[in-house]
């Protein structure tokens, strides 16, 4: 019986060191490092115990052997800064911080405001790493998940189910001025893209991009694919918040047009010599392909970095309809090649999709990353077999130039399903440099024509207050600006869209809640709203007259890239 007793009792006693010396949680020790690391990271500062002066170093190492010696009794970062950080343990004197210019707080005032700073920025959501995928010429029809009866997207459609869906999302009608409005967060026209070749695809010099701003959050920035945004150096992507750059030149590959906008000589979707951080290089991939290899390569060289943003921007589904064999193959029984073609780039793409989701999951990076897709304009050859009962395609101010897909997922931040909310490309600027954290210059939020999609990213509930949307598909000739006013434009709000598809005024107007067909004018039903809209139209056509800096340019003699790769190759 007393040999049970004694048990028992050792038994008690065990069970009461054991909870006493309970090891400091994983979170609280976290901070506790992180108080050491403020006093390791002192600048002209040094730390005063017992009357001596010590520097940063050696008083975080003195710090540290203070918290092994006493980790049995320190449970949280308040008890390290009250039993190990505040006064001697033998002259019970305060420690000090003392500062060059002779300015002294105590230790316990130094730490608790540490420590205040840590807990408020630990209360922040820790920033996401931002992947965007933009397709070329890919419509909103040409996706399964949008009803289209004959492409093939298992992988896009997956992403669109677990995603926010904007379903009234809208761009402009052709790519480089979608890119430009995208990078700057305006219409880009004020920023003096008005056309995709002529020198008028250059993005003024003066625009702010949100890569930029990235950039200075501490972002990793890389661009793999078109950039169409302006071939010369001072324009290319390496000046505009890309520090990793992969491109081809002009608005697609092999393409080639009077002045600086084009591509390596008889460049092909095969194999494409492509530009990567100022150098060509030949690879030995399709184009797609090429473009996401390189952005996975990118990525995983970037684990444990920091954050990234890594916008892949494939040239395809854009003609010329250069498709792999293997892929045209699964179309083959629709007897159209060029459709088969088509539908056979898009379904590359979503297999490069589908592989590069399968690399997130791998390295454990898909529930910090914000994962975007959409595409540039309109759809174009596959508009006739299916267009979602949208009038108009690409290159048009009808709906069907400008409503796209987009689709956002970050892990379970956001809640999968449709927003109905009037959104845009010029909205992702605000929203992204948001989510990283980002400052946004007061200049530049000044002149931001974009919204924060963060309330609608986490309610589809969101009240969303009505805004206007303007559209010009722009590529007037030469020195007929003023006779372009009225040339293929739109102007809507949630409602109404006001729309001019002629070169005089031929306003039109359509109530997109009950026709989003667009079918039937209603401007004489609604007089006041088609006023109100053009009277919004006018005033929007005067404020942008001194921002189009690119149509008098003098176009350069040679394709920039041209001139390049001749250098680097000279023998060819």
């Amino acid at each position: 019986m007393k040999t049970q007793w004694r048990a028992l009792v050792v038994l008690f006693l065990i069970t009461q060191t054991a909870l006493w010396a309970e090891d400091i949680s994983p979170s609280e020790k976290v901070r506790v490092e992180q108080l050491i690391q403020r006093v390791e990271q002192l600048k002209d500062a040094k730390f005063v115990r017992n009357g001596s002066e010590y520097d940063a170093k050696t008083a975080a190492k003195f710090l540290k052997g203070k918290f092994d010696s006493n980790d049995s009794k320190i449970k949280t970062a308040q008890d390290f800064i009250e039993i190990a950080a505040t006064k001697s343990s033998t002259s019970g004197k305060p420690y000090l911080i003392r500062y060059a210019n002779g300015q002294e707080i105590t230790s316990s005032a130094f730490f608790l405001a540490e420590l205040k700073s840590i807990e408020q920025a630990s209360d922040k959501p820790p920033r996401p790493n931002i992947l965007l995928i933009i397709t070329d010429d890919q419509g909103y029809g040409d996706l399964a998940c949008h009803g289209n009866p004959s492409v093939k997207t298992p992988n896009i459609d997956a992403l669109a189910a677990e995603s926010v869906r904007l379903t009234n999302f809208h761009v402009s009608p052709t790519c480089a001025p979608t890119r430009c409005a995208l990078m700057t967060g305006r219409h880009e026209f004020r920023s003096g893209v008005t056309h995709t070749i002529n020198e008028r695809e250059r993005m003024a010099l003066s625009a702010t991009t949100f890569p930029q701003l990235l950039q200075q959050a501490g972002y990793a920035t890389g661009i793999f694919g078109k950039w169409h945004l302006g071939d010369e150096a001072a324009y290319q992507p390496n000046r505009r918040g890309f520090s990793e750059v992969f491109i081809h030149g002009a608005g697609g590959i092999g393409q080639s047009y009077a002045g600086s906008c084009g591509d390596a000589p008889g460049n092909s979707y095969f194999h494409p010599a492509v530009r990567h951080n100022g150098t060509f290089v030949k690879t030995t991939k399709y184009c797609t392909d090429a473009f996401f290899e390189q952005a996975l390569t990118w990525i995983e060289s970037r684990k444990g970095q920091g954050p990234f943003y890594a916008h892949i921007s494939t040239n395809a589904p854009h003609a010329p309809l250069d498709c792999l064999p293997e892929y045209e193959a699964k179309y083959a029984h629709l007897n159209d090649p060029q459709r088969a073609k088509f539908y056979g780039m898009i379904t590359n793409i979503d297999d490069n999709i589908g592989k590069l989701r399968a690399k997130m999951q791998e390295w454990d990076i898909e529930r910090e990353t914000l994962l975007i897709f959409m595409t540039d304009n309109g759809g174009t050859v596959g508009v006739q077999e299916f267009n979602v009962g949208m009038r108009g395609s690409k290159v048009t101010p009808w709906e069907g130039g400008t409503r796209v897909p987009c689709f956002l997922r970050l892990g379970d931040q956001f809640p999968a399903g449709e927003r109905s909310q009037l959104t845009a490309h010029i909205d992702l600027f605000p929203t992204l440099a948001g989510l990283a954290g980002a400052t946004i210059p007061s200049e530049v939020a000044a002149k931001l024509e974009g919204r924060d999609l963060l309330p609608v990213l986490k309610s589809a509930e969101t009240s969303w207050q009505n805004r206007t949307l303007v559209t010009h598909v722009g590529r007037w000739e030469k020195g007929k600006v003023a006779a372009a006013k009225h040339a293929n434009c739109s102007v809507r709000d949630e409602r109404f869209t006001l729309v001019s598809a002629g070169k005089m005024p031929s306003w039109q107007l359509f109530d997109l809640k009950s026709d989003p067909g667009q079918v039937t004018d209603v401007r004489e039903k609604f007089p006041a709203d088609a006023a109100r809209l053009e009277q919004e139209y006018d005033v929007w056509w005067d404020s942008i007259q001194s921002d189009l800096v690119n149509e008098d340019v003098v176009p350069a003699a040679e394709n920039a890239f041209k001139t390049l790769y001749r250098q680097q190759f000279p023998n060819e």
